[in-house]
């Protein structure tokens, strides 16, 4: 497949990047290159190989879902400048 200049000028209109006309012979040539690169990994023999996630086999780390410490709705609000009825009290900013 091939890129020329008009197909670059719409590329670069549908990505919203203004090129100038001077440039899009460059630009062509980038696509170009970037295509060749995409067609050399096609022919990579892949049949076999499972997919990774990363290159370390690694498991998440896992821990156990436990209840903490809480019931501190007091401890926590006694720092508010603002508290009512057990709730952070914050001015009104939509009218």
């Amino acid at each position: 497949m091939s890129i020329d200049e008009t197909t670059a000028a719409r590329v670069a209109k549908l990505a919203r990047i203004k090129v100038e006309p001077d440039a899009l012979p460059a630009l062509a040539g980038e696509f170009n290159t970037i295509l060749g690169f995409i067609e050399q990994l096609n022919e990579v023999d892949i049949d076999g190989v499972e997919p990774m996630t990363s290159v370390t086999p690694q498991m998440l780390k896992r821990r156990v879902d436990q209840v903490r410490d809480g019931d501190q709705q007091a401890k926590v609000l006694s720092n508010a400048p603002d508290a009512r009825e057990g709730f952070f009290a914050v001015p009104k900013v939509v009218e």
